[in-house]
């Protein structure tokens, strides 16, 4: 299980880019690695990075490397980003996308080529980096394909499907054997009529990734206690169901205590609580908490609950919730370093925490084709089956979920360990 942060620069935000300093970003870096964690995320901005659709700029590539350089001599391994995309509320795409040059992200000829070649170009320049983890195709570009965008490019799932497909290839063409994986926000998995489906997120790329925010309506309605703590582990489950490797890992690329959703004073608290349910997942990757540092308030009209999301400050300081998130860090190092049952690790051994034991019980989730998912929105905040798994889980079970069309498979449930189905209407 690693423990990692999305990196956002304290200086600049990630507008760093243009007047890109070395000596910041180490300073930032040294502060991530203090609080004891293995990994980063990083996003390069699409327009400064592929300003013109037969241009990628070497200088930004280079300082792209420098960064990733950087994060390897403080112990820290790396993901990148592509195609940003979309960040914190902005959208960050190339004006030869936009207005007079407008054109549909996914499907126009020319643009995906180039995005195909932008990724190929920084996979590349850092295959040969040994703390290089792999590229995320991009933050959540899945908004950009449907409501509630303003200006969306409007796609079907098979295209959807056909993208991400290239994208990945082109990950996998410039740095072979990493792990690239693609990234989608909860629409994905909430929304019958989005064209990226729960299928696409759990079984194309390396792993499947999923990003937890609770202002999606969860904390709206059940307030930031308990039900909003298990969210990320309620979608960690529902993922899985899509899988069609029982094996295959999940990572929580995303999780965020955001106010005034969550109080401040709750913070602490909520990042705890959410991260232990977590732990209790089997398969899970790792954990990446959004974000690093605060954003600075002199940056304006971000979107209030932006600005304080950091586990440290602009200056720096750890705040209450990074003080949890190094402790759990510490914590489950430290169960590692002993290995299974307490035994003593060898030197150099890849001793681990005994996993979490397999979640026996399966609440069977019918959201109609398997490839499409129409019926989703029952997953959603407020969904039948959303309710019915929360209800489990905060009575002290450990809900798996299944789709119905797997629920008379005997060899699906028992590679994933499950031993007993219960439909929606059954469950306690």
């Amino acid at each position: 299980m690693r423990f990692g942060v999305n990196y956002t620069p304290s200086r600049g935000w990630f507008h760093h880019w243009l007047d890109f300093d070395l000596d910041d970003v180490r300073a930032d870096l040294d502060s991530v690695a203090a609080l004891g964690l293995d990994h980063i995320r990083v996003f390069p901005l699409w327009p400064l990075f592929q300003p013109n659709r037969t241009l990628i700029r070497p200088r930004a590539v280079e300082q792209l490397v420098q960064l990733v350089d950087a994060a390897g001599e403080r112990g820290l391994d790396v993901n990148v980003d592509g195609l940003q995309g979309h960040l914190s509320s902005f959208d960050f795409v190339p004006s030869w996308t936009t207005t007079w040059h407008r054109r549909n992200l996914f499907t126009d000829p020319g643009v995906v080529d180039a995005q195909a070649r932008l990724l190929t170009e920084l996979a590349t320049a850092l295959a040969d980096r040994p703390h290089f983890l792999g590229m995320t195709v991009g933050n959540e570009v899945n908004q950009f394909s449907g409501p509630p965008h303003p200006d969306p490019d409007r796609i079907r799932p098979g295209e959807a499907g056909s993208w991400l497909r290239r994208m990945l290839a082109a990950c996998e063409e410039g740095a072979p054997g990493k792990a690239h994986l693609h990234a989608s926000y909860d629409a994905a998995f909430h929304d019958g009529t989005h064209p990226f489906t729960p299928a696409h997120s759990a079984r194309l790329g390396a792993m499947t990734a999923v990003h937890s925010w609770v202002f999606n309506g969860t904390a709206q309605r059940y307030g930031a206690g308990d039900i909003a703590e298990r969210h990320a582990a309620y979608l960690v489950e529902l993922s899985k169901a899509w899988a069609e490797d029982a094996a295959r890992p999940v990572w929580l690329q995303e999780v965020g205590a955001p106010a005034p959703h969550v109080p401040p004073g709750r913070a602490a608290a909520f990042t705890e609580a959410t991260v232990r349910h977590v732990l209790d997942c089997p398969g899970v990757w790792g954990v990446t908490w959004w974000c690093s540092h605060d954003v600075d308030r002199a940056l304006a009209d971000f979107p209030e609950l932006e600005y304080g999301l950091g586990l440290l400050t602009n200056d720096r300081e750890v705040k209450p919730a990074g003080e949890v998130f190094a402790r759990l860090a510490r914590e489950h190092r430290s169960a590692g370093a002993s290995g299974p049952s307490g035994s003593t690790a060898l030197p150099g051994s890849a001793a681990l925490p005994e996993p979490p034991a397999p979640r026996r019980t399966a609440l069977v989730l019918d959201a109609g084709d398997v490839e499409d998912a129409p019926g989703r929105a029952v997953c959603a905040p407020g969904g039948a089956f959303f309710e019915a798994w929360m209800r489990g889980a905060s009575g002290g079970g450990r809900p798996a979920v299944v789709l119905a069309q797997r629920a008379g498979d005997a060899a699906h449930l028992a590679a994933r360990g499950i031993t007993e189905v219960v439909a929606v209407d059954e469950a306690a």
